[in-house]
């Protein structure tokens, strides 16, 4: 087959422009890059031979491609270079105003057959498109920072654009190795119009002294295995940019979840627009630095440090995969446990499940045949609650029911000693009504563990408003010694994780409703385009639709925000039972086990 668009001109060279630029140049096309600053072509220039000089070094490409790929980009300081260019991409600041100028030149400049692409990741390209005077040849090209390392391209087009010229820059994108997904014209598309609304939820809940900068970014990168913290991501795309982003997104869906959260704004104002300023969220080494520096906002350990109270002996409530899990966890770190059950049977079947997830890291190698046994006999498995008589600390690991863990707290509050602490592991429900179950709360406290506990090193510490402070640097100093991360935040809806989390997936779900995108180009774009471990969907299926649904539900009816209410296909799925990989069926069928 012919080689598709052999010659491409890339107006604009940024840090987009020339990873672009790079990529199409290995790839064997001819690249007229263009920029009116000529140190910024100067910069392309050679920040082009830098990567293909690394990229040579690491065995990735041979000398004689480097050399090639560098003969094949010229840079000129007006668009009349791209006369000859059978596609133009328009990689210029994000405002109409300078892409639509940059439109109109090109109108004058290149063929009739010509396709232009703008690289926009927010404005709308039929607004853009209705300035050319060939409408039908303009279509949205997103390539995704860095684009040598990214791999989604969303193409995007309008009502106006022709088929033609969408097949020509998919066959392209392909070939360069990219995965394209189709998108239609809305501010964000896929992966942005789902990212931004997350980062501004982040920010909002920052701004409100929620949680630290630094408790937001462990939990979402521990929680969720995101590659980047939220706050640190907005640092590195550009708080400005971000803040424009949304100001698209949320003049089209008029969505308070995408209405730019003040301290944005402020930022922005304030010029502490990120890396790029070496300051923004936080702190850099530079202007364009990547290594953050302490500040006036950074937690000291003395700090977070206190006077707590001591612990040597752990009961765990449940019988579940949770509890048997989180039993292990403090086992395995030297605490005595006791494992209660409703009866003597289920505790010893949740003992003999760590045992055989023991036996399963001595296979692996991750633990040895002497400490195998030694963290199981530190578990003693009971039939009672009344087996916590003495312990230090009491785990809650059951059902996510209100009245369910009210009444457990009910009995702890009766069996345990005096002084020992109370803890909950719910993911959604307000700890001070669990607390007030008993006649103590201020020893009562959240300890939420993410599943699978041994493998997840985050745990959301959950203070209420009576939570004692020797309490709450106890279980700080309990989670160091377990070899987990903990964040602190308060006592309401979804704490960090699932506060962040769940609307994010909710989004995802109104884009399948309203026909914009599918499944499988959901979950494509926000893995290759966001870094994300699984797609929403795949996500979606894991949890279980039913408890997505019911934190949807206690999110909405906490903050009483319209954009949060459950979208209407997750509650036709569950009320249909089809609840995800446990049931079979979910947004996807899965083969029986």
């Amino acid at each position: 087959m012919d080689t598709p668009l052999p010659t491409i001109a890339v107006v604009g060279l940024g840090t987009m422009g020339t990873g672009i630029a790079e990529v199409l140049a290995l790839a064997g096309r001819e690249v007229i890059g263009i920029d009116i600053s000529e140190a910024a072509a100067r910069q392309a220039v050679t920040s082009l031979e830098a990567s293909t000089a690394r990229a040579v070094g690491r065995g990735r490409i041979t000398e004689q491609e480097r050399a090639d790929a560098l003969a094949r980009f010229r840079t000129y300081d007006t668009v009349q270079a791209a006369a000859d260019a059978e596609l133009v991409i328009e990689v210029v600041p994000e405002t109409y105003e300078i892409k639509q100028q940059v439109f109109r030149e090109l109108d004058a400049v290149v063929s009739a057959t010509a396709i232009l692409a703008t690289g926009t990741n927010a404005l709308s390209v039929t607004r853009l498109a209705a300035e050319s005077q060939h409408p039908e040849r303009v279509l949205g090209l997103h390539f995704f920072n860095p684009a040598p390392a990214m791999k989604l391209v969303e193409v995007v087009s309008s009502v106006l654009t022709a088929p033609p010229a969408v097949e020509a820059v998919t066959r392209l994108a392909r070939e360069l190795g990219k995965e394209p997904v189709a998108v239609g014209d809305r501010p964000g598309f896929v992966a942005d119009g789902l990212l931004f609304g997350y980062l501004n939820q982040a920010a909002a809940m920052y701004e409100a002294n929620y949680a630290s900068r630094e408790d937001i970014d462990a939990a979402m990168k521990l929680g969720c295995g995101l590659p980047m913290g939220p706050l640190a991501l907005l640092d590195l795309i550009g708080i400005d940019t971000a803040r424009t982003v949304l100001e698209a997104m949320y003049s089209a869906s008029h969505d308070r979840l995408h209405a730019p959260a003040p301290v944005l704004g402020q930022l922005s104002e304030a010029g502490l627009t990120g890396r790029k300023a070496g300051r923004g969220f936080y702190t850099y080494d530079a202007p364009g630095g990547q290594d953050v520096v302490p500040d006036a906002l950074t937690p000291s350990p003395e700090a977070a440090a206190g006077t707590g109270r001591e612990i040597a002996s752990v009961g765990v409530a449940g019988s579940g995969t949770m509890a048997s899990g989180i039993a292990e966890v403090f086992a395995k770190a030297g605490y005595t446990v006791v494992l209660a059950a409703r009866s003597q049977e289920k505790a010893d079947i949740a003992k003999s499940r760590i045992a055989k997830s023991l036996e399963r890291s001595v296979t692996k190698g991750r633990l040895t045949a002497e400490a195998r046994d030694e963290t199981l006999a530190r578990i003693t498995a009971a039939g009672s609650l009344d087996a916590f008589a003495e312990v230090d600390l009491a785990v809650e690991a059951v059902a996510e029911d209100l009245e369910v863990k009210q009444q457990l707290f009910a009995t702890l509050d009766k069996v345990c000693r005096p002084g020992a602490v109370l803890a909950t592991t719910t993911s959604s429900l307000p700890v001070i009504a669990i607390a007030r179950a008993t006649a103590r709360p201020e020893d009562v406290i959240g300890m939420h563990f993410f599943n699978p506990a041994p493998a997840m090193k985050l745990v959301e510490v959950v203070r209420t408003v009576l939570t004692a402070d020797d309490v709450h640097a106890t279980v700080r100093a309990v989670c160091t010694k377990i070899r987990k991360h903990p964040v602190d935040c308060g006592d309401r809806a979804g704490f960090i994780v699932n506060a962040l989390l769940f609307p994010y997936l909710n989004n995802a779900i109104k884009m399948v409703e309203e026909h914009y995108a599918s499944l499988d180009d959901i979950d494509a774009a926000m893995k290759l385009g966001g870094g994300y471990p699984m797609g929403p969907f795949e996500l979606l299926d894991v949890v279980g639709l039913d408890v997505s649904l019911a934190i949807e539900k206690v999110l909405h009816r906490e903050f009483r925000d319209p954009g949060l209410a459950p979208a209407p296909l997750l509650e036709h799925l569950v009320a249909a039972g089809c609840l995800g990989r446990k049931t079979g069926r979910g947004f996807r069928e899965y083969a029986r086990r």
